[in-house]
Formats: structure tokens, sequence, C-alpha cells
């Protein structure tokens, strides 16, 4: 018996690369997709599908699908480990011996853990002997994959397989980081072209051949077209070293006269790379001719990557790709093909949009978001779904270093593109500086201070005469204007005290010079400072005077502090009752900053009723925000007032951000148990603990996406929501680490607690 694992394990039946075939590429994929999102307490292993005896395996289990002993054998094996869960078939017919692939009944009758089915083919209108088989093959299991919506309209039309046990998870994509064809093409040296590609093994079935005989008509048209063909031939097409099929194909580039047109990329490319190549198409050709292929994972990798598509008819396509993203022709017609590829090759907005279009439609089927999708299932399956926990993403910083000019960070970003044009605010600017210095005091990274610098001058250079700030920098001029004059700049300018105060409360570790200043400009805002009047911007400038006094104890400070929670006391006063225990008479944005602001006055000034209102608030809140173990951010849409009904969707990174903020605070302050598990219920929303089951950011560069809507997500990644996620992730990174290993989380001089 294998030794006990403290993680869930699940065995994937599949074949695995280094083979090389789509389901072992899409197996390699899924496991991916969920260890990267539940990799905390999810561990998958691979029972390997070969066709010969293994002379030194390399996977938890092999079964040799050609030996009908082994079936049985390699069941019993799994039973003996029990750690193992779950069982997940890749199955396709031909991976099986026998009839249909009937051998796999014998690891289906000797196996005893729980078992699903992924259907790589859905065959519609199937004989009496195929419809009997895999219900036969459902009954082990009541539960399986599709990747289509028509094949789960076959099985349920055809098959008579009840829809409530098959789960619809689209193939899955990678996450990439957008950009246009043009930057792309740098890497590869061809700006200069225009860019056709198809990829993926090489065979009779993607029909190349249409694309090359497409291929004059287009140069006609656009005589620096490039058709890029990426891959190798499939292995089982070789024989004896011949290749048939791509001597076939490099015949016909050269009866075509193609040679300069045509590039053959004869290898089995890494993922990350061939991305890039994906990432530099100006237009996708999908060339398939089959007519029932149900699903195609060169074609949604081809979306994926912003490439508008020119697509043969087929169920994935048909159901897919829509007239915004790509031009669906008949199989093998090549003048369609030609038609359609002129049409994109000459309107480069056309082209633009498309991509975009493509790119946010298969944001949903991220990998990370396909392996929501099976661990929702499997929980179904599994005798234990709450030991199933949540795997923090690395720390990127990428995106907001990219969205970081030598003036300040640009304000909005469309999809991951900075839009120069939408300039600079203090808001954003104050906030990037508290991430930046809450990630210099976790790593001491010395890349992290010139950001600092820049963030830090920006505030100084808004800040006016009387100590208070302009909000917005114009792109072109740069001066300061009043940008929507009738809007209150209070909240911006106390976030920009909020930013001093955590510069000055890492003075000990941040060169002199840099804390100087932020020391100097939070004392020449204090005279403003006391005349501060909104709650939430007591809220903000409490907690940056709160991060200086804490460092640097000073009387008028702490007499500000004071003064401020004071009316935010009175407010309270005046709104709460006993059912709506708060400081105004709805909840909108950052409403945790008003607890947190009662908090830090309590830890200054030792009066009881400021604690009281802090955890009176905080509960209330926590009660609207938190019920079941979910969570749920206040709407924007008109938000939440006192009585009436909160209203759904419409949700931000920033308010999912300051509640965890919040709790943080008061968790350091009072050891509650109940604050951290409530801020790892807030944080889940970021990985997916969320009504779309999405998650909220790119892995690869530490964007934020915008929002969370009813149906979609708003996948541009703006300066507020990328800093939101970063702060709250460094956050989690800081509970994680003292849950290891005991930290202070007080300041050595006064004993009072700090948080950022």
């Amino acid at each position: 018996m294998k030794a006990l694992s403290n993680k869930l394990k699940i065995v994937f039946l599949s074949t695995f690369p280094p083979t090389q075939c789509g389901i072992a590429t899409y197996t390699q994929d899924t496991i991916k997709g969920i260890t990267d999102v539940f990799g905390k307490s999810i561990e998958c292993e691979i029972c390997e599908l070969v066709s010969k005896p293994q002379d030194n395996p390399t996977q938890a289990f092999t079964l040799n699908t050609k030996n009908r002993s082994e079936y049985t054998t390699v069941a019993e094996e799994i039973n003996n480990d029990e750690s193992v869960k779950l069982v997940h078939i890749q199955h396709e017919f031909g991976l099986f011996g026998g009839n249909y692939g009937d051998h796999l009944l014998d690891f289906l009758n000797a196996i005893k853990k729980p078992v699903t089915f992924t259907f790589h083919s859905v065959i519609q209108n199937p004989n009496n002997e195929l419809k009997t088989f895999v219900k036969l093959l459902l009954s082990y299991s009541n539960s399986v994959f599709v990747m289509t919506n028509q094949s789960e309209d076959i099985l349920v039309r055809d098959y008579d397989i009840s829809k409530e046990i098959i789960t619809c998870v689209p193939h899955g994509t990678h996450v990439v980081v957008y950009e246009l064809p043009q930057k792309a093409k740098e890497k590869f040296e061809i700006e200069d072209r225009l860019v056709l590609s198809t990829f993926g093994l090489l065979g009779e079935g993607k029909n190349i051949e249409t694309g090359l005989r497409a291929l004059p008509k287009i140069i006609e048209k656009t005589p620096n077209a490039l058709y890029l063909i990426i891959g190798k031939t499939h292995p089982n097409l070789i024989i004896d070293g011949v290749d048939t099929y791509r001597d076939k194909l490099e015949q016909m580039v050269d009866e075509l006269n193609l040679r300069d047109h045509v590039r053959f990329i004869n290898q089995y490319l890494e993922t990350e790379e061939l991305l890039e190549y994906l990432k530099a198409t100006d237009v996708y050709m999908f060339t398939s001719k089959d007519p029932n292929q149900a699903v195609s994972g060169t074609f949604s990798y081809a979306m994926s990557c912003a490439c508008p598509i020119v697509a043969s008819k087929i169920p994935h396509t048909l159901e897919v790709l829509t007239e915004d993203s790509g031009i669906l022709v008949d199989i093998g017609n090549e003048d369609q093909f030609a038609e359609a590829a002129i049409k994109l090759l000459s309107d480069e907005n056309l082209r633009e949009e498309m991509g975009k279009s493509s790119f946010r439609k298969t944001r949903a089927s991220s990998w990370e978001n396909v392996g929501i999708i099976h661990i929702n299932t499997y929980k179904n399956l599994f005798e234990s779904p709450s030991e199933i926990k949540f795997t923090y993403p690395s720390i990127e910083l990428a995106h907001i270093k990219r969205m970081t000019t030598e003036l300040g960070i640009i304000q909005f970003s469309k999809i991951s593109i900075p839009d120069i044009e939408s300039g600079y605010t203090l808001d954003d600017n104050a906030r990037a500086l508290v991430a930046f210095c809450m990630h210099y005091k976790l790593t001491e990274d010395k890349d992290d201070l010139p950001y600092i610098l820049i963030y830090l001058d920006f505030i100084e250079r808004c800040q006016k005469p009387k100590g208070n700030f302009m909000n917005y920098v114009d792109q072109h001029n740069r001066e300061h204007i009043e940008q929507n004059a009738e809007v209150n700049l209070e909240d911006s300018n106390a976030r920009a005290l909020w930013a001093l105060g955590a510069v000055v409360s890492n003075a000990s570790i941040l060169p002199e010079s840099i804390s100087k200043k932020a020391s100097k400009c939070l004392l020449n805002a204090l005279k403003w400072a006391e005349t501060i009047q909104s709650p939430r911007s007591i809220g903000f400038a409490t907690k940056g005077l709160y991060l200086y006094h804490s460092t640097t104890p000073n009387l008028y400070v702490a007499a500000i502090i004071n003064k401020l929670n004071a009316k935010l006391l009175s407010n309270y006063e005046i709104h709460a009752t006993q059912d709506w225990k708060w400081y105004e008479n709805y909840l909108t944005y950052a409403n945790g900053i008003m607890p947190e602001s009662m908090l830090y006055a309590y830890l200054v000034t030792n009066k009881p009723i400021y604690k009281k209102v802090a955890l009176e608030s905080m509960e209330f809140l926590s009660s609207k925000m938190f019920a079941n173990d979910n969570f749920k951010v206040i709407s924007n849409d008109g938000w939440y007032h006192k009585g009436s009904e909160p209203k759904e969707y419409g949700e931000q990174p920033i308010d999912v951000s300051y509640t965890i903020q919040t709790l943080s605070s008061f968790y350091n302050a009072f050891k509650m148990p109940e604050h951290k598990q409530q801020m790892k219920t807030a944080f889940n929303w970021f990985l997916g603990k969320n009504h779309l089951n999405q998650i909220m950011y790119n892995p690869v560069s530490g964007g934020g996406y915008d929002g969370l809507e009813k149906t979609n997500v708003n996948f541009n990644q703006g300066a507020e929501s990328t800093v939101c996620f970063l702060t709250a992730r460094l956050i989690m990174e800081n509970f994680k680490l003292s849950e290891s290993k005991v930290i202070p989380l007080m300041n050595e001089k006064t004993g009072i607690a700090i948080n950022l």
C-alpha cells in the first residue's frame, strides 16, 4: 500500500507527454489548471495509457492497453492508494482495446474509486450497439464532461443520457498578455509581413492543402503575406522515416511558386513559443475537413491569442465563432478561404476588433477557469469536498510596471495595453505607492525603489501650497487640471495621506531621502487634514496619520485623528439604528475604511467608544457581505440603501481589497479567528469563488480585471484594479507567512499594531 498523502489525489487515465497527441496535451493542461488553482489540497497523478510495455515508467501508474490483464491489475493498484479519491478517464474510443474500446470495462468492474469521464468524441446517430455501450460506460460513473453544447445535446438526444450528469466545460486556453500582432512579430523578425498561420500535428485531416491553394489569390491582393505552417507531422503518419504528407505539401508549395510566402516550422513547439507565434498572427487559417470534429484545441488556442479567424464549418466553430470574431467558410472551399482572408488582411481595424472579441470570449475558458469547473463537479463525487482549498498565485508585478512611466502609473488599460491618453491620477499613484511599500517590506527587493520614488514624486508634484492636492495630470501637457471639478476630491487627497503614512511607516528599511520626502509632504498636509468632512475621506486620512504616528509618535497627529473620528462617530450616532449600525443611510464603495478608521482612533486614544463602534460597524458590514462561507461585494449598481434589498452584480476589485485590508487590521488588533477566515473567503473571490466561477486576475502579468458583471468579466486591467489585487495578495502572503512562523505584527517602539 502506498504511503498516505495529506492531499486528495485524482488519477487521470490518459495518454501523456512526451506522447504527441491532442489528448495527452489536453490532460497535461487540465492538470496544470487544477494544480495552479487548487494545488494546495489537490494532487493529480497519471495512469499513462501506452501501447507496449514500459521499461522505466515515469508516471504513478501505467496501463498497457494492448494487454487485457493490466486493466484489472492497474485498477487494483489504484484501489490500494487510500489518498486517491477520484479517477478521471480521458475517453476516446481508439485509446482502449476491444470493440469500441470495451476492454475498459475490465478496469471499471475492478475500480472501487469514484469515476468520471471526459468524452473527446460524441458520435451522432449511434447504432444500437454504440448507444448501449456509451450508456453502460456512464452507468459506472454518473458523471461526464464534454466540451461543446452540441456534444451535450447529442448525449441527451441520441443516447438518452440525463442532462444532470453532464458537465459542459469549454476546451481550455492559455492566458496570455494581450498585445497587437505587430509587437509580437518583432520577436521573429517578420514585422514587414502580414502573417497567416495554422498549427498542430499535421495530417490529412488538417487539410493544409486548402490554405495553400487559397494563397496565390491572397498574394495578388497582399503581396507581403506569409503563411506559417507550424507543427510536426503526426508521428503515426511517418513510416520508415518517410513523411509523405509533408512531402506532398512541400511539393504543392513549389508547384504554386509559394516559397517566398510559406514557412514550415517543423517542430513540436513548447507552449510559450507557440503562443508567441499565435500572437504574431494577423489571420488564423483553420482548414480542418472533418465535418464531425466535435472540438479543436488549435482553434481555441488561436482565439485565445486574439487571432481573427477564417474557419471551416465544423461543430466547434459553428458553435463558437460569431461574426464579430471571425469568418466561417465551407470545408475545402479555397475561394471562400481566399476571399475571407483578403477581407481581413485589407482591414487592420476589423482585424483588431475581431481579435479583441476572440480574446475576451476565451478568457472564461482559461485553464484556470476550466480547473475550477472540474473541481466544482468533482466536489459532488468526493467524500470530503470541504478539504479542497484554493492555492494563492505567485506575486507578479509585470503589469503594474508596464502601466508605470517615469511620471507615474497610467490610469486605464485597454485589456493589457496601457491607455496613455487616460492620464494619471493622485488616487492611483497613492494606491500604487502603498502596494509597493508593502512589497518592499515583504521582499526588500531593490528594484521596487525606483517605483516607490516615481509614485512619491507624483504625490509631491500634486501638492498645493495649502497642503491639499490636485488629482489629475494630463499626458500631453502634464499640467495639473481640475478633472471633473464637481466631484469631491477629498477621497483622493486623503488617499495621498494614507500613502505618505505608508512610506513613513517603512522608514527603517527605506532610503532616508524617500522617507523624509514623504514625511515633509504629510506634515504640510496636516492643516488641510483637520478640515476633512467626508466619512470615507476621514477613514483614508486616519489610516495614513495612524501609520505616521505609529512610527513617529506626534501629539498633533494624534489630536487630528481624534478630531476626525469624532466627526465620524457623530455620523454613526445620527444614522445608526438597531438594524442598521452604520455611518450613513447607504453602503457604497470602500465601506471597510470607516470601521477601520474607528479602530485606529481607538488604538491611538484608547477611548472605549471608538472600539465599541468599530466592532459594531464591522460586524454589521460583515453581515451584509458574508453568508454561508460565501462573499458578496456591495453592488455598484445603485449601491445598497437602508430599508431596501441589496442589488446583485456590479462587483469591483477595489471593494474586495478594502474588505481584506480592514479585516486584516481587525485581526491584527483583536486576533478574532472569524476575521482571518473572512479574509480568506473574500480573497477567494479573486481566485474564482464568485458567481461566474472565474479568476479575476491575469496569472501571467498580475493584472487585475476591472469588474465582475452579471454575465461577464471586464478584462481591462486598469491601475485601480491591478493595484487592489496586488495589495490583497500581499496581505494574504503576510498571513501565510505568519501562519508558518511567528512574525511580530506590531511596531517595536510603540507596541501599536501596524497594517498598511
